[in-house]
């Protein structure tokens, strides 16, 4: 059934699973980018580009993850207009939205490239593979502001209903990196210096390529070259609901920036054994991940529109279907993890630390298949300070403080080390589904009111 981005009308799963799939491979390929560098790297270049790639890519996910945590408020805010009725306000919200980006994208990319080498030792990036770690990160931090925009055109996309455009735009920056990454890495032997410059070239052509789209499309909301300018209004009203999701972004990957220092202190093969590790774990939590950002824009959408029983409809059949998966995903991790390690590796040291790790991820995938969709609802309600709120306490009062404690313990491996990442899962969980009864309970005493 052709819903034209409109989710207040038809059956949830059918609609909610067809927004999510374009949503999924658009993730996957996005994956593709850092799993790409790691690929080729480990193929054609060394162990220390290995680890200094793993290093650098965590800090660059980091700044990726609260970006994206600030465009939600866009996606949340644009859906919430558009299943309100109300075009100018959307495409007003949409105009301060991108000039707001630009300066974010601008800050970020000083900020990496002045603090580089203080990041590297802040990681503590593995004495051989230090150059390594800060030639990836200044090369990176330089095209920062086209990440920012990147993930700002996909806000607008998803807060409209369409999620075939940002699969269509990363698909083909896809294809640029990994030819990028070969010239770069396999031909100019440019090691992770290569490995950034291919990724950071691939999102310019993205972003270029959804404006050329964004142009030419036909839109569910107002737009003018006016509107591109900082509107007090619609920043603070997309700010207050995206900084809460940045934040909580911010501490996560705090967290784990935390977790890598704790292994990078190990040796070098753990090091680049974790890197490996996450960069599986980004594939396997991609369902979930998916279904979170699907969540955010249909229930965005159903709020706005007064249905909240849809709303509820879509978290369950999220959670359900996303369960299904991990059955799968999770259990093959767990037991043949040393085969998706052997992708991004030839090091069969590292392939064995990557197992060990990804243990305690397959895991996690379970966990995720629910957090991730509550995450998501939530966000989509506005209930973003809440969202920051578990998040928060699952990275800062579990995730974090675990490691550490389970690094010093003797004969601890980087599975148990790994379990910090599930033990928060379970905590965020516990939180999201009390907070729900509170919700229900509020919700029925206003009633009877």
């Amino acid at each position: 059934m052709e819903n034209n981005g409109n989710f207040t009308e038809g059956k949830v799963l059918p609609l909610l699973v067809k927004f999510a799939i374009p949503v999924f491979f658009a993730l996957f390929l996005q994956s593709l980018y850092g799993a790409v560098d790691l690929l080729v790297v480990g193929q054609f270049a060394t162990t220390c580009d290995v680890s200094g790639v793993a290093t650098g890519s965590i800090i660059m996910q980091t700044v990726t993850m609260i970006i994206s945590g600030l465009s939600m408020g866009i996606t949340v805010y644009v859906g919430q207009k558009i299943g309100e009725g109300k075009r100018s306000d959307a495409g007003k919200a949409i105009g301060s939205g991108i000039a707001m980006f630009v300066v974010i994208g601008f800050i970020a990319s000083v900020v990496l490239v002045v603090l580089t080498k203080n990041i590297a030792s802040l990681l503590q990036a593995p004495e051989e593979a230090y150059s390594n770690t800060c030639d990836y990160i200044t090369v990176c931090g330089m095209g920062t502001i086209f990440i920012g925009l990147y993930n700002l055109l996909g806000a607008i996309f998803r807060g409209i209903g369409d999620s075939k455009t940002p699969l269509m735009t990363v698909c083909i920056a896809c294809v640029i990196n990994i030819v990028g990454d070969l010239l770069f890495i396999a031909v100019f032997n440019m090691g992770a210096k290569g490995a950034a410059l291919a990724t950071i070239l691939a999102q310019a052509v993205s972003v270029i390529i959804s404006v050329i789209i964004i142009m030419k499309k036909e839109l569910p909301f107002d737009f003018d070259k006016k509107y591109i300018r900082f509107n007090k209004q619609y920043i603070i009203e997309e700010l207050k609901l995206g900084m809460p999701i940045a934040l909580q972004e911010l501490l996560v990957g705090a967290s784990f920036l935390v977790i890598q220092g704790v292994v990078n202190s190990i040796d070098v093969i753990s090091s680049a054994g974790v890197g490996v590790a996450e960069k599986v774990c980004a594939f396997i939590m991609l369902v979930p991940s998916a279904f979170s950002q699907a969540m955010s824009a249909f229930v965005a959408q159903n709020v706005g529109a007064g249905r909240l029983d849809r709303a509820k409809s879509a978290l369950k059949c999220g959670i359900l279907t996303s369960l299904c998966v991990a059955v799968f995903i999770g259990g093959f991790t767990f037991l043949r993890g040393d085969i998706l390690a052997s992708i991004f590796s030839k090091d069969t040291l590292v392939i064995l630390k990557a197992h060990d790790y990804l243990k305690a991820y397959a895991v996690d995938t379970f966990l995720t298949s629910i957090l991730f969709c509550y995450m998501g609802y939530y966000n989509g309600c506005g209930n973003t300070f809440f969202v920051m709120l578990q998040g928060i306490i699952g990275a800062l009062c579990v995730r974090t403080p675990l490691a550490f404690i389970i690094s010093g313990i003797e004969n601890a491996t980087l599975f148990h080390i790994g379990l910090s990442t599930p033990a928060s899962s379970l905590m965020q969980i516990i939180m999201c589904v009390a907070f729900m009864i509170y919700l229900n309970y509020k919700n029925k005493e206003m009633t009877v009111e």
